[in-house]
């Protein structure tokens, strides 16, 4: 729901997301690629405020370092993330091209 998205956002449950990209456990890393990828999809706040608390090099050493699932899932949250122009450049900047192509 896009009031539920901007609420969330709102409370401040981006930045611990993004930390739990680093922090959490492989599963955690794993659910929280998906709830960032949902905050973002449809919403272009999202994209750039997950972007801006500095998600994208975590999710990138996912796609590196993750389980399977998990580099599906990061894969899936860059994608979702790279519809912002400057999301896209940061993204490729942090690497992400050579693991996606592999």
């Amino acid at each position: 729901n896009a009031d539920n998205k901007v609420a969330i956002a709102k409370a401040g449950a981006i930045s611990p997301l993004v930390e739990l990209l680093t922090t959490g456990t492989a599963v955690a890393k794993e659910k929280t690629a998906v709830a960032l990828s949902n905050l973002a999809v449809q919403n272009a706040d999202n994209k750039v405020a997950i972007a801006k608390a500095g998600a994208i090099s975590p999710l990138v050493e996912l796609l590196t370092t993750g389980t399977a699932d998990a580099k599906e899932k990061a894969a899936g949250a860059l994608c979702t993330l790279a519809v912002n122009s400057d999301n896209k450049i940061a993204i490729a900047k942090a690497g992400a091209i050579p693991p996606l192509v592999e």
